[in-house]
Parts: C-alpha cells; sequence; structure tokens
C-alpha cells in the first residue's frame, strides 16, 4: 500500500514555493510511473506542470483528479516553531508549509490512484493533472495541461479537485462551484494646484471618493440558491501626496468583486465603467480603468459527480458534506471547461498560516475518501 502520510512528508520537504519545482513533480512521477501511468511533463512559461494516465487514453470513462505542489512563501522564519520543510510530526500533526494546502490533498489522491489501479484495475482511465502554478499568476498551470489535452485528444470525464474544502470537520464541505473574482484598479487626474486656491485646480480626491462610495453603497444582489450575495469590497484609496498645502493632480484606487452567476465580468465591467464615466462627468475629471477578471462564477448542478462524492465522504466520516460555493478562487474554475468538476479536502484552518499544519489521521482518511469515489465509480 502506498503510505499517503510518508507522500505528503517527502512533499513537503520539497521547497516549491512558486514558480520553483522544488522536486515535488520529479518524485510524483516516479511513483506514477512505476505504477504503470504515462506520465508527460507539461511545462510552459517557466512553470513545471504533470499530467498522468493509467488505462486508456479516451476512454469515455476517465475520472480525473486535479490538484497543485507549489506552495505560497513562508513569511517570517522566525516566527515558526517548525522547520516550515520539515514535515515533522508531533502529537499526531505534521507540520509544514503544504501540509493543508494542498499537498496532502495531492498525496492522498496519488497513493489512492496508485494503489486502486494496482489492487483493481478499472475498465477506463485515470488522470491526475498537478500544476505548481496555482498560488502564483496561474496563467500556465492548470490551463497549460488543459491545454496539452485538448490538443493530445486527453479528456477527464469527470475532475475531483483536492483543494481543502471542510471550514472546521473532516467532511462537512464540498465545493459545486465558485464566486467568481475581479480587480478593479482606478486612476482619477485632476489639476494639481495650491489648496488655498482650490478653484484654480481640480482636486481628484472628492470626485474618488465619490467613487468610492458609489460602489461601495450598491447591492449587486441579494444571492441565488446556490451562491452567497455578491460582494465589492474596496481595498485602497491612495494618492501618495506628503504636502497638506497642494491639490494633488492624481488619485488611485482599487476594488475586489467576489459574484456569483447572476453576474459575468464582462456586465460588472460594463457596469464599472458607467459609473467611472457619470463621476467624471459630475466633477470634470479624467478617470482610467484597468480591469483584470480573474475567473468567471461557476456552478456544477447536485447532480451524480456530487452524489458520488457526498457518498463517499459520508461513507468515512460519517458526515453528510454541505454543498457550497464559498470561499476563493481555485483552479476548478479553469476545470469546469473541460468536464463536470466539484472540489473535496481536508480542514482549511491553517493554510498560508504560520505553522501550517494537518492532522496525520485526516490524510489517511482522506485517501480512504478517495479510494471509495474511484471503487464507486468505475463500479
Amino acid at each position: 500500500m502506498t503510505d499517503a502520510v510518508e507522500l505528503t512528508a517527502d512533499l513537503i520537504r520539497c521547497p516549491s514555493v512558486t514558480p520553483d519545482e522544488g522536486g515535488a513533480l520529479v518524485l510524483l512521477e516516479k511513483l506514477l510511473a512505476e505504477a504503470g501511468f504515462a506520465c508527460t511533463r507539461v511545462d510552459r512559461g517557466g512553470i513545471c506542470n504533470l499530467f498522468a494516465r493509467w488505462g486508456e487514453k479516451g476512454h469515455p470513462r476517465s475520472f480525473g483528479f486535479n490538484g497543485h505542489t507549489d506552495v505560497v512563501p513562508v513569511g517570517d522564519e522566525a516566527a515558526w516553531t517548525m522547520p516550515p520543510f520539515g514535515a515533522e510530526v508531533k502529537d499526531g500533526v505534521m507540520f509544514g508549509r503544504g501540509t493543508t494546502d494542498m499537498k496532502s490533498g495531492v498525496a492522498a489522491f496519488a497513493a489512492a490512484a496508485v494503489d486502486f489501479v494496482r489492487d483493481t484495475p478499472p475498465d477506463g482511465a485515470v488522470i491526475l493533472t498537478i500544476t505548481g502554478d496555482e498560488e502564483g499568476d496561474a496563467l500556465d498551470g492548470t490551463t497549460a495541461l488543459l491545454d496539452y489535452m485538448d490538443s493530445a485528444g486527453e479528456k477527464m470525464s469527470v475532475c475531483v479537485v483536492g483543494e481543502p474544502t471542510c471550514p472546521n470537520t473532516m467532511g462537512e464541505m464540498m465545493k459545486i462551484g465558485r464566486r467568481g473574482s475581479m480587480n478593479i484598479w482606478f486612476t482619477v487626474t485632476g489639476v494639481q494646484g495650491h489648496a488655498a486656491y482650490p478653484h484654480r485646480a481640480k482636486n481628484p480626491m472628492p470626485a474618488m471618493a465619490r467613487l468610492m462610495d458609489r460602489l461601495a453603497s450598491h447591492e449587486l444582489d441579494q444571492g441565488t440558491d446556490h451562491f452567497d450575495a455578491s460582494t465589492l469590497a474596496v481595498v485602497t484609496i491612495d494618492t501618495g501626496n506628503s504636502a497638506t498645502n497642494v491639490i494633488p493632480a492624481q488619485s488611485t484606487g482599487a476594488v475586489n468583486i467576489r459574484f456569483n452567476d447572476l453576474h459575468s465580468g464582462a456586465s460588472l465591467s460594463d457596469w464599472l465603467r458607467a459609473e467611472a464615466a457619470a463621476v467624471a462627468d459630475e466633477f470634470g475629471v479624467e478617470i482610467d480603468l484597468r480591469i483584470k477578471i480573474s475567473g468567471e462564477s461557476f456552478l456544477t448542478p447536485p447532480g451524480p459527480l456530487s452524489a458520488l462524492v457526498a457518498k463517499a465522504v459520508e461513507a468515512e466520516t460519517g458526515v453528510v458534506p454541505e454543498m457550497s460555493t464559498t470561499g476563493g478562487t481555485s483552479d476548478a474554475r479553469f476545470v469546469k471547461n473541460h468536464c463536470p468538476v466539484v472540489e473535496f479536502g481536508l480542514v482549511g484552518r491553517t493554510m498560508h498560516q504560520v505553522d501550517e499544519c494537518v492532522e496525520v489521521a485526516q490524510i489517511e482518511q482522506l485517501k480512504a475518501i478517495y479510494t471509495r469515489i474511484l471503487r464507486d465509480y468505475f463500479a
């Protein structure tokens, strides 16, 4: 049997801070190739990615797992009480960067897949797509893998992303969708002048304040059957002006929007431009926008895939998982264009924190859940 706990520890010891591969994908490729998986490195833009398939290419029953081995920086290493890349275990808890997000998830589904195809070779294919670019810009990670699959005729019928999904208790939540996310930067340009002669200047600050208030006060929606209400957060307003007797020429500001399936990035962009134009006209200033859409909202409606995962989770934990769309973005936003996708993984309380850690028993439990999902899917 493949030890998912030992594999997690081996992966933690690989310092794979985005975009460094750190040896994690090399380790996984060796494990999977020895188990009969056809492995292909799909590196792009300085990012390392791994595609692995056991079974027939293009089989109509091809179960996929997706995950990432890259991790966020450790931050202040002196603040850690355990080595961030040591994978040390204390009182049944393993410590290290990536223990929660999400090397334990990758280890669990890789170990489950290896043991499953060895013990009960299925009539179908098992596919693993593992990236080193989820915590970064995500431009050359899972998207590169999906581009490769399209060009090579590879196909997943369904996919489970192994991100941590449970807030507090193992098994309590799975993700059947995610909100969209977009960032918008505004630059308001007026005319610089002396604060004692405001009529000779054109102050960008009141316009910026009015625009931010209009955006933050607007109710985007009241939520849907599967999504909470969309949110807009003002995250910064800045002029860089330290002189109290100078009216600045420019002011910058930014907002972040998390939106449900009542909106699209395009529809929200149109609204934002209209709001900026109205304020610019009111104050006689120029307002420029820069918009970055990180991902659109999506939903995999409750059905066979979510039922398959929920059944396995309940069987192994005794808990019926809530079907949720909360949280930030994940690479499921890319996979959803390829096949139906849901997310299920560990308790994520310590992800990205100092002394990130995971209960060893949860890693073993997660492997058992993934194994049961595979067994039930191919039954």
